[in-house]
């Protein structure tokens, strides 16, 4: 059968190349082309568009390329039609992917969600476009079956894919020989993907090295940026390492983290964390006028209360960082705490595999539709 498949950023990539795998291994005749990123193309995608031209962060943003966005969307419908898959499969990145959905439905092309978007953060009554316009919604959240029913939606709870990979994950044993790491402990940096994000986060990030001495700190860097991209956040000493995030997490013992799916990989490896977040101040205050929830990282919201402290817009500041992360480190007692939160959250979302289940459905749920293999 013939899929097509789109996510928007770097995390949608990833779950997406899983994805890929899985449908290859479950349809010996798949064929896949995707809006995506080297992972999705490493897993047998032919690549319709990279994520990093269509990765803008926040309303104001969104706004200041609505341009670029209307010929994207245009490209990508001309692209469906062209290629003529049996199925669309949408993968998070809601603004653009909503828009896709009602094209692809009014073009009577099977239509099949696979993360959520997080409409029940705000905005929730888009719950009932997504009934109207989306066949099939794969959930990797538990909370988000029973906020579908609220809508008389039935949904497929596939478990979290994040599980998969860090499940398929094998260390590195010469990580620190290689980056030039010595015996300190590391204090991990992980300020997000997007160049926006980065940009607002970085600075602040590395400001509190000095009070640091005895550790090490160690930026994760992704490799969508050429590496001179970072050097410009080199402040104080630190280490910048490409690609090598779970190497970094696998070592670190603490972390500083903006918030985003890394948020969630930062606990299954058990690294406590400080979870952070600046925006544009026009992005941060609609958001904080529509926003539905209690908490913005993922953690806290699968535990539905504060286990990791989430440093927002004006509390994001080089003094609340340094505050917040020496109560994590050794022998404190929030350390142990969130520790000891992070193994129900594992308990919550239990075992990997979520990929190879939704492939299975997917490929079921065609077959039940009449689509040919």
């Amino acid at each position: 059968m013939k899929y097509y498949i789109i996510a928007g950023e770097r995390s949608g990539d990833l779950h997406a190349s899983n994805l890929i795998k899985s449908l290859k291994q479950e349809d010996p005749n798949a064929q896949v082309r995707a809006w995506g990123g080297e992972l999705s193309e490493q897993a047998g995608a032919e690549i319709a568009m990279h994520y990093e031209k269509m990765a803008f962060m926040g309303f104001l943003e969104v706004v200041q390329n609505l341009n670029t966005i209307r010929k994207a969307l245009q490209f990508c419908k001309d692209d469906i039609l062209a290629y003529k898959p049996d199925v669309v499969i949408l993968v998070d990145y809601a603004g653009f992917n909503m828009k896709v959905a009602k094209f692809t439905k009014s073009q009577g092309i099977r239509t099949y969600y696979y993360i959520s978007p997080k409409i029940w953060a705000w905005n929730q009554g888009r719950a009932n476009n997504i009934k109207k316009y989306v066949d099939k919604m794969f959930v990797i959240l538990p909370f988000e079956k029973d906020f579908y029913k609220k809508f008389d939606y039935e949904v497929d709870y596939v478990g979290n894919p994040i599980n998969d990979s860090v499940a398929a994950f094998s260390p590195n044993p010469n990580f620190r020989k290689e980056n030039g790491l010595d015996e300190r402990p590391i204090i991990a940096i992980l300020p997000g993907s997007r160049k926006q994000e980065i940009e607002q986060m970085l600075h602040y990030m590395v400001s509190i090295v000095p009070s640091f001495g005895d550790y090490q700190f160690v930026v994760a860097a992704v490799p969508n940026f050429p590496k001179k991209y970072y050097e410009q956040f080199r402040r104080n000493i630190i280490t910048i390492v490409y690609d090598q995030t779970y190497d970094l997490l696998q070592e670190a013992k603490a972390a500083l983290v903006t918030s985003g799916t890394a948020t969630l990989e930062t606990a299954l490896f058990e690294v406590p964390q400080v979870v952070c977040y600046k925006g544009s101040v026009i992005t941060y205050w609609i958001a904080r006028s529509l926003i539905k929830v209690r908490f913005i990282s993922l953690v806290n919201l699968i535990a539905d209360k504060e286990v990791v402290k989430e440093l927002i817009q004006d509390d994001f500041t080089p003094n609340n960082l340094l505050a917040e992360l020496k109560k994590l480190l050794s022998g404190s007692p929030a350390r142990t705490q969130q520790l000891t939160e992070y193994k129900k959250i594992k308990e919550t979302i239990g075992q990997a595999g979520a990929s190879e289940k939704t492939a299975k459905l997917i490929i079921k749920y065609l077959k039940e539709s009449g689509a040919t293999n």
